[in-house]
């Protein structure tokens, strides 16, 4: 697999990297709290471009906890990121089945196995390593996968293996999600040229 194409978006946002000065993952979602421990709807909706009603939609059909007092915690900011940066390349109902894989129940933490915050940032820093290799094979996704989680602390059995699985899902999807931004780019810019007139030979 060819890993040439860098994404310059943080992921799951509409952020360019470099107007953060590279920041991505944990140290993105903590200049988002730095100042408050919640943010409102505005602010997720100006930092991913997901609109109110979608977010509601999400919250109703229970993709997402609800607010506390209009406002969202790190963690749920985490896990809005998270099925933004997939619905492109993967129905909603499996990315909730995916994230429910992990964590299980989105309104019960008794049941968690990560964080969605600590979730967010190993994907964040998976991806940041995979974008420097030239060819990278399934194997090699899921080595980087090892090393990036190798804190783990595993309280339950078999945790560490659904994480794993997860992740590597995650990332392959993610990777395709940037493959088709490229290349709806691409054919917006050949239908552009094409109503202007212009055409390749």
């Amino acid at each position: 697999m060819n890993l040439q194409i860098k994404d310059e978006l943080i992921p799951g946002t509409k952020l360019f990297r470099a107007e953060l000065n590279g920041v991505t993952g944990m140290e993105f979602l903590h200049k988002m709290f730095f100042i408050s421990s919640g943010v409102m709807l505005s602010q997720i909706r100006e930092v991913s471009g997901i609109d109110g009603s979608t977010l509601q939609n999400w919250t109703k059909r229970g993709w997402v906890a609800n607010s506390k007092s209009k406002k969202y915690d790190i963690n749920q900011v985490a896990h809005i990121l998270i099925i933004n940066m997939l619905r492109s390349c993967m129905q909603l109902d499996k990315i909730a089945f995916l994230i429910e894989y992990i964590n299980g129940k989105v309104d019960d933490k008794s049941d968690d196995i990560i964080e969605e915050s600590v979730l967010y940032d190993y994907i964040c820093r998976i991806l940041d390593v995979l974008m420097t290799y030239e060819v990278c094979s399934l194997g090699s996704i899921r080595e980087v996968i090892e090393k990036t989680t190798k804190d783990y602390d595993e309280k339950i059995y078999g945790a560490k293996d659904r994480l794993t699985n997860a992740l590597e899902i995650i990332v392959v999807a993610y990777y395709a999600a940037l493959i088709k931004r490229y290349s709806d780019e691409m054919l917006d810019d050949l239908y552009s040229d094409s109503q202007k007139g212009v055409y390749l030979l």
